[in-house]
């Protein structure tokens, strides 16, 4: 139960529905629109353990699970709707092993947000576009929009000011706070009077957040200012490439990539970002001969950064922004047409030797002893045996 959503509109329900739930179930559901979109959430049917909400309950959160405000906690009742401040929200439903019920069904769907600025956290800079006729209703003229550093100037277009603002430049400055990594930066729109000034200046301040399995997006305006906010998610850039040779020199391009059995693999992560101070590696690695299915049959390389299979070895990398790793073709290719790999990434800050990236194998639960890592899942292949072609018997001549 449970998962990753994305599509414009759905539905949610409980295991079983309208059979009862299972026991001791805990599913957690992310709801993620488009950008400059946000969430509506409205429950249709709820029937589980009423009274207080300790034994089952459902939890919706305005954002990621573990770093976001609570917007309800319930288990009986009206059927209430929520919508999200952003494209992203979190739905929790938990049960213990005391009742079962027929639990819930909720159907949720994505609406525009309907602000005039918009963001976009984009790998190497923050994307942000405000309307020239959103600041003209307003009064102020495009003109006077800047950045802190005023070296650093929007694109101006009849309809909008656009700005590119970089990670590690222009202002933008660093934060950690317990899960994330904060790059931060303000606008500024000016008031056009130099003696007299009639209207309040605006600061937008504008941040991406790292947060688990996301970038997030958070877009807020100062006291005493125009109240202009927005707040996105979007996904971390890291992809998996194929190597011909441990030198890894040469990608290897074809797909699916023929390989003989027990040929050694070597395999390069790359993430994507301009922020020198991050470090990736390699924390669990799966293959399955189904790209949607890692369950039913699966075969473990490495998981939570402890290797599984004897092949398994790690390289040294010239860059912190890459992990090197490779395995053997082994005997489940010979059973399977097709086999692919998900792995599920680990990104950390460079030198938090409190995070996982520094300690290596370990048997943990869950992730909170260091103050900023993250995971990003990358499925990749397929991978095929190469089939042996038989000689000749001769010519015909």
């Amino acid at each position: 139960c449970g998962g990753s959503v994305s599509d414009p509109s759905g539905m949610l329900q409980s295991p079983n529905y309208p059979g009862s739930y299972p026991n001791d179930a805990d599913c957690v559901w992310e709801i993620q629109v488009e950008n400059n979109f946000r969430v509506t959430l409205t429950f249709r049917d709820i029937a589980m353990q009423s009274g207080t909400c300790q034994h089952d309950y459902i939890e919706v959160y305005d954002g990621p699970l573990h770093s976001s405000p609570l917007l309800g906690r319930f288990c009986s009742g009206s059927f209430p709707t929520y919508v999200s401040s952003s494209n992203m929200m979190s739905v929790r439903f938990h049960s213990d092993s005391r009742y079962s019920f027929r639990g819930f069904q909720a159907h949720y769907s994505s609406i525009p947000a309907g602000h005039n600025t918009t963001i976009q956290c984009l790998p190497d800079y923050m994307h942000v576009v405000v309307s020239r006729q959103y600041l003209q209703s307003q009064g102020y003229s495009a003109q006077g929009v800047t950045l802190s550093d005023g070296r650093c100037r929007p694109t101006v277009t009849p309809q909008e000011v656009v700005f590119n603002i970089p990670y590690d430049g222009c202002g933008t400055t660093q934060e950690e706070n317990n899960d994330t990594i904060n790059y931060s930066n303000t606008i500024r729109v000016a008031s056009s009077g130099h003696i007299i000034k009639r209207k309040k200046n605006i600061n937008l301040h504008v941040s991406c957040k790292m947060l688990r399995k996301s970038w997030q997006q958070a877009m807020y305006a100062a006291e005493d200012t125009v109240d202009v906010s927005e707040s996105q998610f979007g996904r971390y850039d890291m992809n998996i490439t194929f190597y011909d040779s441990p030198a890894f020199l040469r990608q290897v391009r074809g797909s699916p990539y023929y390989i003989d059995l027990n040929q050694n693999l070597y395999l390069q992560a790359c993430l994507h970002s301009s922020d020198p101070n991050l470090k990736v590696v390699v924390d669990t690695c799966v293959a399955s001969p189904d790209p949607h299915d890692f369950n039913t049959l699966a075969y473990y390389l490495v998981r939570n950064g402890c290797p599984r299979d004897s092949s398994y070895a790690t390289y040294y990398s010239p860059s912190s922004h890459f992990a090197r790793f490779k395995f053997n073709a082994f005997e489940f290719m010979s059973r399977h047409p097709s086999v692919y790999l998900r792995c599920q990434m680990l990104v950390c800050r460079l030198g938090d030797y409190s995070s996982h990236c520094y300690r290596g194998c370990s048997s943990r639960a869950k992730r909170d002893t260091s103050s900023a890592e993250e995971e990003v899942d990358v499925v990749v292949g397929p991978l095929q045996l190469r089939e042996e072609v038989a000689a000749p018997s001769g010519n015909t001549g």
